[in-house]
């Protein structure tokens, strides 16, 4: 075992991911109708469409929790998962998602797992206010056997803020994530399997609850707090935490040149994360370029509405923290 281990180590390489996009830009940039705004780096794609004003659209996928569901052979709350990755997205781009499409790949099509599955994703659509239209169930014996699936989903929205760039010394506020979320699982599977924990144990780290039951905890959906958020306050950027954490992240929302000063003790670090992390062996670096580290969402905010701000996720029953301030050099630096 490495002595500090890392997702290249579980076989997840962000490095490579970032190339392949940079690859595939000038690709999609060759498609481009008059429409499109933007390009590819942004939370979600852009198209100008008429009275429709801009449309907002993007996909996703739950990842290797999936093996966490199948292993547990419980599957009614991965869907919430499919759709909260997707609406996330769209909500960070200041836009209402308005339908989801999913996309169910089996090996073997058994019709009560496709309900449960369903199940999940029309309880986080009604949580996003989102119509789910349809979708499509495809059953490949020969690419997946019996009991593996993989989901993917598609979310259109309408973009209904923007908002004015932000200027160093606006305070960056923290939304507390429910664990994992969806992102990291290549390298949790790999701790798990390293130190030969179970699935069924009940371990401190997870508060009264078996490991299984405590990593398929489904992503929070952040639409309708954040979305009363903007109607009352100066937002100026929003990033959903997800793959290549707040480092990552966070930086798609602020202005060319701008980075962030983030104060790691100004919330909570989930005591699940720092198990992990201790278990692995994994460098603070790499946790948070690989983890969301208990925080699932950012907002980029003036300094005088932060506390109103805070107050009013707080009566949403969501927990925020004022975790930093945007700062005039590029990059982010933990302190």
């Amino acid at each position: 075992m490495p002595k500090h281990l890392t997702y290249r180590d579980a076989g997840v390489d962000i490095t490579r991911g970032n190339e392949a996009v940079n690859r595939i830009k000038a690709i999609a940039e060759s498609t481009h109708r008059p429409e499109v705004m933007g390009g590819i780096g942004s939370f979600s794609g852009a198209f100008r469409w008429d009275d429709a004003g801009t449309l907002l659209a993007g996909a996703d996928g739950v990842g290797s929790k999936l093996l966490v569901a199948q292993a547990l052979d419980r599957h009614d709350t991965v869907g919430i998962d499919l759709v909260a990755m997707n609406v996330n997205d769209i909500l960070a781009s200041g836009g209402e998602p308005l339908f989801f499409l999913d996309y169910i790949a089996v090996g073997y099509l058994d019709p009560s797992l496709i309900a449960s599955l369903v199940q999940g994703i029309g309880e986080g659509c009604r949580q996003a206010n989102c119509a789910l239209l349809g979708g499509e169930t495809a059953e490949m014996p020969a690419l997946y056997s019996r009991g593996v699936y993989d989901l993917a989903g598609f979310v259109v929205g309408r973009q209904v803020k923007r908002w004015e760039p932000p200027v160093p010394g606006d305070r960056i506020l923290g939304v507390a994530s429910s664990g994992f979320h969806s992102n990291g699982y290549a390298l949790l599977h790999r701790i798990i399997a390293d130190h030969g924990l179970a699935w069924d144990q009940v371990y401190p780290q997870c508060q009264d609850k078996t490991l299984g039951e405590c990593l398929l905890a489904p992503t929070v959906i952040y639409v309708q707090a954040i979305r009363r958020l903007w109607e009352s306050h100066s937002v100026r950027g929003l990033a959903h935490i997800t793959g290549g954490g707040i480092l990552e992240n966070l930086p798609r929302t602020l202005a060319p040149g701008q980075g962030a000063r983030i104060i790691r003790d100004s919330w909570p670090i989930p005591e699940l994360f720092s198990w992990f992390g201790s278990l692995g062996q994994v460098t603070e670096a790499e946790m948070f370029r690989t983890f969301n580290m208990g925080i699932g969402f950012m907002v980029v905010i003036p300094a005088g509405e932060a506390q109103s701000a805070l107050d009013l996720l707080h009566q949403t029953g969501l927990q925020a923290f004022d975790v930093g301030e945007v700062v005039e050099q590029p990059g982010v630096v933990l302190v």
